[in-house]
Parts: structure tokens; C-alpha cells; sequence
């Protein structure tokens, strides 16, 4: 199997307006790993104004990227909320439909965090019911199998990395752990 030429990069940093260095730092990361980065791009879009139009250009520029891509690492720290942000999720999803590998890494601020039950719980409050299965505060069970992230998005990913950090929006460590695994698993 031949090593992949283009990783797709995708994640929360796409949104933080402070992150640009983190950006630069990650696409310096990839080709200094041998890989040409693909990451979406909204300065490729026409319309400028948010829009349904201007929502499905994007969409239309990251699926062709996606399709070129040889394999994918996707942030799925914590974002809005006890979960990862829904964008990366659909496009690891979308990723793995296509038959691409798939390597992610999760930033958390304590040891706790790296489970999704426990962030469920302290995010929008969860409790046992009677028969002692976790339950949220609308009722709905908490899919709590002491994984980082839903089984799905856990299990697809060829390796999954939870770093511990203080600086968890930051941080590149699950960067480099996934560029150096993506190296083995294709080597």
C-alpha cells in the first residue's frame, strides 16, 4: 500500500480566529511528516455573505477535498459542549464512507474529561435512573462505554489519541502522535 500524499486536517481550530498560528504550525507539521496538507478553505468560496449558497459552496469545496484526500486526522476535542464539533464528526464520517483511514485526537484539560459520560455529566448534567443506567437531563441515555467520544467516531478511527493538556485548544500533541501513526499504519 502506498503512503498517502494528502492529509485532510479538519477540527474546531477551523472556527477560532485566534488560532492561525496553530494553523500554520499544523500545515508545517504535515509537510515536515512528508504529507501535503489539505485543510477546507472558505477564501475559495464566491459568495461572501452567509447564505444557503455561500452553505453549500463550502460544503461542495470540502467534500471534493475530502475525495482527494489520502487519509484524514481529525480533532475531535470538546467543542460547544461535551461533544466534538458536529462538522468534523460528519466529515470523519464521510471520510471513513469513502474508505479513508482515519486518525484522531481528542485535547481534554484533566484526566476525567477523557471520558464522554463524565463530560455529559458535567457539561448539561446526567444521573442514574433506577436500573442504574446514565441517563441526561432530557432522559436520553448517555452512551457511556469509558470511551472518549461516541463509539462510532471511536471506533472508526484507525488510532485514537487523548491528550491531557492545559491548553487544550492549543495544543499539536495528538497532531504528532497521529502524523507518526499514520506513517506506521502505511508503512
Amino acid at each position: 500500500m502506498l503512503r498517502p500524499r494528502t492529509v485532510y486536517l479538519v477540527g474546531p481550530t477551523v472556527h477560532a480566529e485566534y488560532a492561525e498560528p496553530v494553523r500554520k504550525e499544523a500545515r508545517l507539521l504535515c509537510e515536515a511528516a512528508g504529507f501535503v496538507v489539505s485543510t477546507p478553505a472558505p477564501d475559495a468560496m464566491t459568495e461572501r455573505e452567509p447564505s444557503e449558497i455561500r452553505a453549500r459552496e463550502i460544503y461542495a469545496e470540502r467534500a471534493s477535498r475530502m475525495r482527494q484526500a489520502d487519509a484524514a486526522i481529525v480533532d475531535l476535542s470538546p467543542f460547544r459542549g461535551p461533544h466534538c464539533d458536529p462538522g468534523a464528526a460528519f466529515e470523519a464520517g464521510f471520510l471513513a464512507g469513502l474508505g479513508k483511514p482515519v486518525f484522531a485526537y481528542m485535547n481534554v484539560l484533566t484526566e476525567d474529561e477523557a471520558e464522554v459520560g463524565v463530560r455529559v455529566e458535567s457539561y448539561v448534567g446526567a444521573e442514574a435512573d433506577a436500573a442504574g443506567v446514565w441517563r441526561d437531563i432530557n432522559g436520553a441515555e448517555v452512551e457511556d462505554y469509558g470511551l472518549p467520544e461516541s463509539l462510532m467516531l471511536w471506533a472508526e478511527a484507525r488510532r485514537f489519541y487523548v491528550v491531557v493538556t492545559p491548553d487544550a485548544h492549543l495544543d499539536l500533541a495528538g497532531l504528532r502522535l497521529c502524523l507518526d501513526a499514520v506513517k506506521l499504519y502505511l508503512d
